[in-house]
């Protein structure tokens, strides 16, 4: 009898593989959803199933072997037809697939998941959206991503369309019995708000707008949703994008005493080249450039 060997986990292939991509265990967690002490172990296990190691590890690196990237790559090419096959199963069985639109974090949170209902009405009343918190480069293949929301700070792959529906303004903001101290034209000085998703925010609208800025102190957030979300606490002033501040405006939770200016970028909405839904996409588009003219209406 012919020995077959025992094929390893899907779930540590695909630990592996998003390792090996990434080469880093924390950014490979970070799209799987998972610790990464799990990953870690999940390649482990890996390593066990084959007898021989994959990666050099040192003190914080770990660095694939020619081996490694080698079965990467075919572990990747392995998953991307797995995930081809499970579609057209669905699809010969009638089975309607979600409609997957991944979104950068702040943008999904403090502007998309308010507005939530109105897109699913609009677009998809009778289909499943299913919503990604992600952000810079979109694999649309691989991670099963039919529309994607970013801002245009990353290079653009030629294989995707991407259509613009929002130019970014931004400027200062913070709670409104805070904002006496700094909002007069001039030097602001104040307990200044950062984040490490958007390192330069306050230099760029220093820059934008010929200001000085002086920190009283500083306090610095891994994610730009969490200084948003401290500025409506009065912990400090932020950088807010105007239209991730509008509901807080709007509802008098913040304030925006010294305005927003464009800082050149804008939001795009991308998908596929080949993508095999066209009329989504456009419906999608529209009913994000219709929310946005609203909001630049109720802004004026």
């Amino acid at each position: 009898m012919e020995w077959i060997p025992r094929l390893p986990h899907l779930s540590a292939l695909r630990a592996f593989e998003a390792t090996v991509r990434h080469g880093s265990v924390s950014r490979a967690a970070r799209e799987l959803h998972l610790t990464d002490g799990a990953v870690s172990r999940a390649v482990r296990d890996l390593e066990g199933s084959l007898g021989f190691e994959l990666f050099q590890r040192g003190n914080r690196a770990v660095v694939p072997t020619p081996t490694a990237r080698v079965l990467a790559d075919d572990v990747g090419a392995a998953l991307d037809r797995l995930r081809a096959a499970m579609d057209r199963a669905r699809r010969a069985e009638g089975v309607g697939r979600p409609l997957v639109l991944s979104c950068e974090p702040t943008f999904l949170i403090r502007w998309l998941i308010p507005r939530l209902a109105l897109l699913q009405e609009a677009v998809a009343p009778e289909r499943e959206l299913r919503l990604v918190s992600a952000g810079g480069a979109v694999h649309f293949g691989r991670d099963g991503i039919d529309l994607a929301i970013r801002r245009n700070d990353f290079p653009l792959s030629p294989d995707m369309v991407a259509e613009p529906f929002l130019d970014e303004r931004i400027g200062p903001v913070c709670r409104p019995d805070l904002a006496t101290t700094w909002a007069q034209q001039g030097a602001l000085e104040a307990v200044l708000l950062h984040t490490a998703t958007r390192p330069g925010a306050w230099e760029g609208w220093a820059g934008l707008t010929h200001t000085r800025v002086q920190a009283v102190r500083e306090v610095r957030f891994e994610h730009f949703y969490q200084s948003l979300q401290a500025a409506v606490a009065g912990a400090g002033v932020a950088i807010g994008p105007a239209a991730l501040v509008a509901d807080d405006l709007a509802a008098g939770v913040l304030c925006a005493p010294r305005g927003f200016v464009a800082d050149g970028t804008r939001y795009l909405l991308m998908a596929p080249v080949a993508a095999g839904d066209g009329a989504v996409f456009a419906s999608v588009l529209a009913w994000l450039r219709s929310a946005c003219q609203s909001l630049a209406a109720d802004q004026a």
